[in-house]
């Protein structure tokens, strides 16, 4: 019993547990946790906690929010110009802008970085022809050849998806090819090829726990660029179509009330900018916790 209660003393954390101790300390990141969960609980349950159908008229026109003079406590946020309340579309805008780029972020990682794991591995000619497509492919910004797919497709929220999905996957092989290619090239991978260790145990214990970071900021920069795509392509009329509570849809359709009803063009606009703000932070904080845990 003694010599169990020394080993447990004496125990080393490992390097995922000094991770998370190093994350934990980081207030700022662990604000931007609370509140990226925050985010996910309502992505998930926007349907049931919204106080009213997104596109029925249920109050005054342009009613503002409740803590204006002329607001009332039952329309928190105030109403449109159609006298929808503005809350319940903001809730379940969260589920059209923020939880679809948090998929197409995901998805896009997923092909990005087995195709970028496969090719960061090889070399020769295969190695440079695809370093060459990715560099032209890169040349052109993601919103400007989301927007060539979206013009060639046609609007709407499914195309506007797949268009900024096929728009992340270059984005994510570039950045995994450039990280494996590195560590491919450093001496103790040469040291361990000759030791006799086949490529799938260098991946899995060297190369992938080494380039977590390269992972973690890629990610979390996808996932920004899609909210903003997302955004973006919505305000524009190239994605989400009227009447849809989508941020960028209602940021759109509100700009001409911008001098008469500001809340209509400011709530949406702050509901990206803390979406973006809140990923950015926890991104950023697990760049930090992984580097100081390899160290």
């Amino acid at each position: 019993m003694l010599s169990n209660n020394i080993y447990q003393e004496q125990k080393i954390p490992t390097q995922w547990e000094r991770a998370w101790q190093n994350y934990r300390a980081n207030s700022l990141a662990m604000f931007g946790l609370w509140c990226l969960l925050f985010l996910l609980i309502v992505t998930l349950s926007a349907h049931f906690i919204i106080p009213y159908a997104p596109n029925q008229q249920v109050g005054e026109l342009l009613m503002p929010p409740s803590w204006d003079p002329s607001g009332h406590v039952e329309f928190f946020f105030g109403t449109d110009d159609l006298g929808r309340d503005i809350l319940s579309r903001l809730l379940l805008g969260t589920q059209l802008t923020f939880g679809y780029a948090l998929l197409i972020a995901l998805a896009s990682s997923v092909i990005g970085i087995v195709i970028g794991v496969m090719a960061g591995m090889t070399r020769g000619l295969k190695s440079s022809f695809l370093n060459h497509i990715l560099d032209t492919v890169l040349s052109i910004p993601s919103l400007l050849l989301a927007i060539i797919v979206v013009a060639y497709m046609g609007p709407g929220e499914v195309n506007i998806l797949l268009a900024i999905w096929l728009a992340l996957i270059p984005r994510f092989i570039r950045a995994i090819y450039t990280a494996v290619h590195n560590e491919v090239e450093k001496d103790y991978i040469i040291a361990a090829r000759l030791d006799g260790a086949n490529d799938f145990y260098l991946l899995y214990n060297s190369i992938l726990p080494n380039i977590l970071t390269a992972i973690t900021n890629e990610l979390t920069r996808a996932i920004s660029i899609a909210i903003l795509d997302i955004a973006a392509l919505g305000f524009l009329g190239l994605g989400a179509q009227a009447p849809s509570s989508e941020w960028g849809a209602m940021l759109g359709d509100s700009i001409e009330l911008i001098y008469l009803a500001p809340w209509t063009v400011t709530l949406p606009g702050l509901a990206i900018t803390f979406s973006v703000l809140v990923v950015n932070l926890v991104g950023e904080g697990l760049r930090q916790a992984i580097n100081a845990g390899i160290d």
